[in-house]
Parts: C-alpha cells; sequence; structure tokens
C-alpha cells in the first residue's frame, strides 16, 4: 500500500492511498473462489462455475462487498503506522473498482491538535465570597407562598391594581369583523403585568373599575411569532368582569406542613439556606473556571476539529429541544430552528470544545486518575440530585459503559479544574454589590387571610 498525508492544516489531514493491482487481484481470487463455493448457475454444478461467469453474473455485488473491506484494511493500517489521535470517524468517497488496475482513494480525518505543556499553575484568580442571607431565605419563603396562594374576589368596589388578577371577556375585531385569529374568549383569569395577553391589556385594565367593558387596540409587528396576526390592528372587546386578589398563606408550621417534606418552619428555613450555600459554591466555582479558561485561552492557540465544535452544538441544540418539549413546545413555535441555533451558538460551542481539549491535556500532563472514593463520591452526588439511589446510578452505567467513560471524564475534568484552582494565586474578594435586591418578605405586601 502507498500512502500520502496532505496536511491541510494542524487538525485536517487528507491520506491519499493506493492499493497495488497485484493486492487487488488477490483480494478478487479471493472473493470469487469464496463465491465459487455457494453460487447456484443454472447449467452448472456448484463449485465448477468458471470464473468468467462468476464475473459476469456477480462482479457488481463482489465489487460493492470487497471495497469497504479494501478500505478499512487499508485505513486501519495507517493507523497503526501513523497512531493518529482521531476525533470523530472518518470521511471516504467510495472508489471504483476495476479489476488489473490499482484501487486509490482519498480519506479525510480530523485528529485532536498536539498541544506543548500546559503552564497552568500560578494564575491569578478573584473568589468571591458569597454569603447567604436571611432575607435571601425569606424571599425564597414568599415564593413558596406565592405557589400555594389562593385568590379571592374582591367585593368593594374599587379600581384595578397592580398584582391584582381579573376575570374578563374578550373576542379580536379587525376592520369590525371578527377575527378568526383572535376568537371570543371568556371568563379568562389574567394576572396583571403577566406577558400572557399582549401588553396593552394590562396598561388599559389598569385603573378600570369593574364592570366594565373597553376597546383595547392592539398593533401586532410585521414579524410576530403569530403568523395569522403579523402586521394587523387588532381592537379588542374587552368586558372586566371582576377583581380577584391574591390571599398568601400565614409563615407557620402548617405552610410547612402543607409542602409535605419538612417537620417544621425551621426545618425548611434550614434547608433553604443549604440550597442557597451550595448554589453560591456552584457559582463561586463557575467564576473561577471562567478566569481559568480566560487566561488559558488568551496564552494558548490552537485549531479545534469542526467534529467536536459540531458535537458541542448538538448537544446545545438537544438541550434547548428538551427546555420546550417539556411545555410540548417545538423550536418552529417560537421562531427558532436548528440552523439558527447552529449559527447563533458556533461561537460557544468552540468555546467548550476548547475547554474540553486543555483539559484532556492537563489530565494527561498530571496523569490524573479517579480514585474509587472519589467515584463514589460521585456516585452519590448524583443519586441525590436524581432522587434515585446509589446503587440505581450504578446499575444505569453499567448498562451502558459509553456513558460510564464519558461520567468519568466530566469527573476528572472538574478534578483537572479543583488541581488549577488549589494551584493558582486565589484573592478572596467581597461580593459587588448588586443594583437589584431580592425580593424579601418585608418587600411584598402581606395579604394573609387570617
Amino acid at each position: 500500500m502507498q500512502l500520502n498525508i496532505e496536511e491541510k492544516s494542524s487538525v485536517k489531514k487528507v491520506l491519499h492511498i493506493e492499493i497495488p493491482k497485484e493486492d487487488v487481484a488477490k483480494e478478487l481470487d479471493t472473493a470469487y473462489n469464496e463465491l465459487k463455493k455457494t453460487a447456484t448457475v443454472k447449467g452448472f454444478r456448484k463449485g465448477k462455475i468458471p470464473r468468467k461467469i462468476l464475473e459476469t453474473r456477480f462482479s457488481k455485488d463482489v465489487h460493492a462487498d470487497l471495497v469497504p473491506h479494501l478500505v478499512q484494511n487499508a485505513f486501519s493500517e495507517a493507523l497503526d503506522e501513523h497512531k493518529f489521535n482521531l476525533v470523530g470517524g472518518p470521511q471516504v468517497d467510495p472508489p471504483e473498482l476495476t479489476p488489473g488496475e490499482a484501487l486509490s482513494f482519498d480519506i479525510s480525518i480530523e485528529v485532536m491538535p498536539e498541544l506543548e505543556a500546559v503552564d497552568f499553575k500560578g494564575i491569578e484568580l478573584k473568589k468571591t465570597m458569597y454569603e447567604a442571607t436571611d432575607q435571601e431565605v425569606d424571599a425564597q419563603i414568599q415564593m413558596i407562598r406565592k405557589t400555594m396562594a389562593t385568590k379571592e374576589k374582591v367585593t368593594e368596589e374599587r379600581p384595578v391594581k397592580v398584582e391584582d388578577f381579573v376575570l374578563i371577556d374578550y373576542q379580536g375585531f379587525v376592520d369590525g369583523a371578527p377575527c378568526d385569529a383572535a376568537p371570543k374568549v371568556e371568563n379568562y383569569v389574567m394576572a396583571i403585568g403577566s406577558n400572557t395577553l399582549p401588553a396593552e391589556f394590562s396598561e388599559k385594565l389598569l385603573g378600570a373599575i369593574p364592570v366594565k367593558e373597553m376597546d383595547i387596540d392592539v398593533v401586532y409587528a410585521d414579524d410576530d411569532k403569530d403568523e395569522a396576526l403579523a402586521g394587523k390592528t387588532v381592537i379588542y372587546k374587552v368586558t372586566l368582569k371582576e377583581i380577584q386578589e391574591q390571599i398568601l398563606p400565614p409563615v407557620d408550621d402548617t405552610l410547612v406542613e402543607n409542602l409535605g417534606q419538612y417537620k417544621n418552619l425551621d426545618e425548611l428555613k434550614a434547608a433553604i439556606l443549604d440550597n442557597l450555600k451550595k448554589g453560591y459554591e456552584q457559582r463561586t466555582q463557575h467564576e473561577l473556571s471562567e478566569q481559568i479558561f480566560t487566561d488559558l485561552l488568551e496564552k494558548i492557540e490552537f485549531e479545534v476539529p469542526d467534529t467536536m465544535v459540531d458535537a458541542e452544538l448538538q448537544g446545545i441544540i438537544a438541550e434547548a429541544e428538551q427546555a420546550y418539549a417539556q411545555n410540548n413546545i417545538k423550536l418552529e413555535d417560537v421562531g427558532l430552528s436548528q440552523d439558527f441555533l447552529k449559527t447563533q451558538y458556533r461561537g460557544v460551542a468552540e468555546k467548550q470544545a476548547r475547554r474540553h481539549i486543555l483539559l484532556g491535556k492537563i489530565i494527561d500532563q498530571e496523569n490524573l486518575e479517579l480514585t474509587e472514593d472519589e467515584l463514589e463520591a460521585g456516585y452519590a452526588e448524583m443519586a441525590l440530585g436524581m432522587n434515585a439511589s446509589v446503587d440505581a446510578v450504578k446499575n444505569f452505567f453499567k448498562m451502558d459503559g459509553r456513558q460510564l467513560e464519558y461520567y468519568k471524564h466530566t469527573q476528572l475534568e472538574k478534578k483537572a479544574v479543583r488541581l488549577i484552582i488549589e494551584q493558582g494565586s486565589v484573592t478572596e474578594v467581597a461580593p459587588e454589590v448588586e443594583t437589584e435586591v431580592s425580593e424579601s418578605a418585608a418587600d411584598v405586601e402581606d395579604k394573609t387571610d387570617q
């Protein structure tokens, strides 16, 4: 076999391969000899069919079977000789086999970039020391109260105000005629300020006193996601029937009992505080990680295989589709497409691929391995997040070896990041004062049903 390697870039190569005609002839002889044992042709005994007859009848099938075999053997030989660190699969244009001639073909491959040793020691890092507060705990409890709130009709005569709910009937008209795209809806409950209906509804309803009829004009943009309404001016005939007020349950042990997870209010607060602390730990880790890769990627330049970028893109798109699917929504329903996301997030995908390459280099460079204790701790953490047993997690990985290897590599990447932080120059800093203060129980009007 003759092999010439064309270097398209540091990560792209084209293997120009030629299999001598003598080797092709031997493989053809073997193929026809095997075929001769089983082939049946009228007028000839099995095993006695002349080669010429076999070629006339079966050459197309023989060539179709033999070419992939020859290509695979040649590719394997090239890999054994040159030890390419492949990324993804090879791309081959199937060659046409002609008896008596050499078989020539090209194989395009992508390989991992070869990096010099990564100097990651002493990176200057700022570690923000976040601290969970009682105010944040109160804000979380307030959110829980809102999810468990009830609504009651306001019996006094007063105008609609912010945080009210309204009971309305509405129907859309265009040029005085009912609009099929905005049909009549009765007894619809809407939160003032929500985006379930056009913003003009909340603007016009604020300050109104039921029962009241009104017209609400809505001008839809030419590129509105609802094609049936895009570019139209719709006049909605609206009847404000009643105002409803949100009644929050009191903050006591009864509230906690209704949640069904905690024994009392103190236990709930402790759990919220613990979750806040874990969230801040993850935020700190993420910020340190971002600083690490900003530093390393500025100092180390290398090409990234398109195969890796495409794989990251597919992951991003799959996550987006899954997130929308939870609400029975498709990408097309919100004006998105896979092609749009590929263009929009290609830079993000390339950055992620660069991180994986750098971490892979550091893992090899530092001979990092997972200990049994680290692996067990990872299983326990995953089990907790999935609300499953550790044995269930282990059984899942036993059934899918590829997922286990992916999981182990992910854990090794985390270990590499921890190593970089440990050997970095870390300065602890106070959090920056945020302009938007978290909602607390004191910030929100209490409407507790006593």
